[in-house]
């Protein structure tokens, strides 16, 4: 579990294809990895991964088929940056919400504008997950807990202030950029629920 808290942005080292999953190698930043073991989860923009080897300042994860399918990872190239975040501990505070870790889809970055010193960003959905997105409710933008703004058929918008602009991968955003989506936890059980 994860709560949408960007810790650090990395950078992809290396990506090595084997027959159709891929291992990757992250180069952590800022991030201090000395406290975590090898098999500990971290969330690359927002995808839990499995630490399978690491150094002082890289670690490597393997990516199945199905992260793939799901995510912006088949998108991504040597030297791209990403959202860092290690799996929270029970007695940490939960300033973002409840993140899974397991990305619903992908978005796209359909708009970018100014709003005040925010900039507010309009995210086309893929149309299955748009029953999940509701206004003030919470979603994951590529690892960052998020309150959506406005709903519109399959278009949600979110306002990015100059903290999160500055410590994460917001700042590379532009329009067209593709963005792995975690809808809230509690929407997707909801929606289950009802439909039973």
């Amino acid at each position: 579990m994860f709560t949408g808290i960007i810790e650090a942005m990395g950078s992809i080292e290396s990506i090595t294809t084997h027959a159709e999953d891929s291992r990757f190698v992250f180069q952590t930043g800022q991030l201090d990895l000395s406290g975590m073991d090898i098999g500990e989860s971290i969330a690359v923009n927002g995808a839990c991964l499995t630490i399978i080897e690491r150094t002082a300042n890289t670690f490597s994860a393997d990516v199945s088929v199905e992260t793939l399918d799901l995510t912006c990872f088949k998108s991504l190239a040597q030297d791209a940056v990403v959202n860092l975040e290690r799996a929270m501990q029970l007695s940490d505070r939960i300033n973002g919400h409840l993140v899974s870790g397991h990305v619903d889809g992908v978005g796209k970055i359909s708009s970018l504008v100014d709003d005040g010193r925010s900039v507010r960003y309009e995210i086309e959905l893929p149309r299955d997950l748009t029953r999940f997105v509701s206004k003030k409710g919470s979603i994951t933008v590529d690892g960052v807990s998020l309150t959506v703004n406005e709903v519109n058929n399959n278009i949600f918008s979110v306002n990015i202030i100059p903290y999160t602009m500055k410590e994460t991968i917001f700042q590379h955003y532009q329009v067209g950029s593709h963005v792995n989506i975690e809808v809230d936890m509690l929407a997707r059980y909801v929606a289950q629920l009802i439909s039973k």
